[in-house]
């Protein structure tokens, strides 16, 4: 999944979560559950620094959507913006722990980044893995009803 994905999907769970902890173990779990639908990725293991700006992209576009939808709405509200921090960084969590794993030689990451390689539904450099319009209806999906939740659940 793309990291729009996840932050949509933290942020949700943050906006109806009222404890703290739950959320943190709840986005983490989402996290792991969402990477086992299909998929494409726009990185792979032959990905190198010079492809962080898509990274940073999404990270913009989805902090940026949650930020719009938080801010623009009621600027002096700040209910739920804790658990939807939390939510936020939970979810992508996982990504982060295999980024350290995988570019920044953390090696007691290992297992994690693993468990986590081992859940998508496609294979690496297989046709399904790409990042294609056909090969991600779900994190368009899932995205669209993670905002569509958030305009209604954020107020």
């Amino acid at each position: 999944m793309i990291l729009t994905t996840h932050i949509l999907t933290g942020a949700v769970l943050g906006a109806n979560v009222q404890n703290p902890y739950a959320v943190a173990g709840l986005a983490i779990a989402v996290h792991f559950a969402l990477d086992l639908l299909p998929h494409g990725d726009y990185l792979n293991k032959k990905s190198g620094f010079r492809d962080f700006w898509k990274v940073a992209l999404d990270l913009a576009i989805g902090l940026g959507t949650v930020y719009a939808l938080f801010f623009l709405r009621d600027p002096a509200s700040t209910a739920n913006l804790e658990n939807i921090a939390i939510g936020i960084f939970f979810s992508l969590l996982p990504d982060g722990t295999t980024f350290l794993y995988w570019k920044m030689g953390v090696k007691f990451l290992k297992p994690i980044k693993k468990f986590h390689e081992k859940l998508h539904y496609y294979p690496e450099f297989s046709p399904g893995s790409k990042f294609l319009l056909r090969n991600n209806f779900w994190d368009i999906f899932i995205s669209l009803i993670s905002l569509i939740s958030l305009i209604y659940l954020i107020r």
